[in-house]
């Protein structure tokens, strides 16, 4: 990954509140030439610190989804039982974050489910059965209060 300037961060920092402006317009956010601005971008991209963009959805199903969040503690921490766990989760569809953490517990993972009977489903169908799990803790979220669905 290559060291990021000001100018980068710039870049970075105008794409993430708007990312489909023009080059034009993000050349003129960041105080660029626009064809400074688009090698830069061009870049960003090539090396992988921006790896593509999204379009952040709104729909009505989506509303209607309770989030959970939920803490796994592994049985052990090597580098192999981390790697099956992380190869087996990314299999799960209702699982739409997972960070690798420290502290009390190895994973932190968001989970979108319909309703409470469906989050018992996954969590006894799915997240139970994942590779070197011992303990599972998990949180119904009550409501959003910063952040983006996605």
């Amino acid at each position: 990954m290559p060291s990021l300037d000001d100018a980068d961060l710039r870049i970075l920092r105008a794409l993430r509140q708007d990312g489909r402006m023009t080059n034009a317009a993000l050349a003129e956010v960041v105080g660029l030439s626009p064809s400074a601005c688009l090698r830069r971008l061009r870049l960003l991209e090539r090396s992988g610190v921006i790896r593509g963009y999204t379009a952040i959805v709104d729909e009505p199903e989506a509303r209607e989804t309770v989030t959970v969040i939920v803490q796994i503690t592994l049985d052990r921490q090597t580098e192999e039982h981390l790697s099956r766990f992380e190869a087996a989760v990314r299999r799960l569809p209702e699982v739409h974050e997972c960070y690798l953490m420290t502290g009390m517990s190895d994973y932190l993972l968001r989970v979108e489910a319909r309703d409470a009977a469906d989050y018992e489903r996954i969590h006894k169908e799915q997240l139970s059965r994942l590779p070197g799990v011992a303990r599972i803790q998990s949180s119904f979220a009550i409501r959003r209060v910063i952040g983006s669905r996605g």
